[in-house]
């Protein structure tokens, strides 16, 4: 998942804010026109968008308006269009800030580093398009809230936690339901086999719960 996504067709202010974003250890992505924003963002996902309003064809709000129907990504919109109106529909259309242009780049700098700060604090893991909530015991992929059993987030947390590291069917097992628990440990293949459905693109085919045959599964 990209860090930042600019939404911006002046290409020099574009640049001069990736550059700047950059140089703080962000990955970030550009996209001048609406219909290329919606497109990267549905492919790579974004942890914040910087969104112009005035854009060719598609504009910056119903850029927003399409983002905000599947996900809840903080939105900094930027615009030189200074009317009340249009901070008002910005922010009733689902924007998290409205920046008049010219913008100052460290108060937009500022900004971002506030948002990832409340957002993505260490309360939360996340793994690319995936986002783990350990205060609010929720998870999300391309920030849609995955519907979990309170067995199946205990049992992502310790796989994420764990990334890369392959954990025993008896370990996972002890851990989410106890050495004394009544359940066997098909129950756990029966988790694992829920979990995939819910996280996976194609649980047949498992990218991110990898069966370690003989061992366990892990996380990647």
């Amino acid at each position: 998942m990209t860090d930042i996504l600019i939404v911006e067709d002046n290409k020099e202010l574009g640049e001069l804010l990736r550059d700047f974003l950059v140089a703080e250890n962000y990955t970030v992505s550009i996209a001048d026109s609406g219909e290329k924003a919606v497109s990267l963002f549905e492919k790579y996902g974004a942890k914040i968008v910087v969104l112009d309003i005035m854009l060719p064809q598609m504009d910056g709000f119903a850029v927003c308006k399409k983002l905000r129907e599947k996900s809840n990504v903080p939105i900094i919109m930027v615009s030189a269009k200074t009317e009340k109106d249009d901070k008002l529909n910005g922010l009733i259309l689902g924007a998290d800030d409205y920046i008049e242009k010219p913008y100052d780049i460290d108060i937009m700098i500022a900004k971002i580093k506030g948002i990832f700060k409340r957002r993505y604090s260490l309360d939360e893991i996340v793994d690319g398009d995936i986002r783990i909530n350990k205060a609010e015991k929720s998870a999300y992929k391309n920030d849609i809230l995955l519907n979990l059993t309170s067995k199946e987030f205990e049992l992502l947390l310790l796989l994420a936690e764990n990334k890369g590291k392959t954990l025993s069917k008896e370990f996972l097992f002890s851990n989410i339901w106890g050495n004394d628990s009544f359940s066997e440990t098909q129950t756990l293949t029966v988790h694992i086999k829920w979990l995939r459905q819910k996280l996976e693109n194609n649980p047949k085919s498992p990218e991110r719960i990898k069966t370690v045959w003989g061992l366990g599964y892990k996380f990647v």
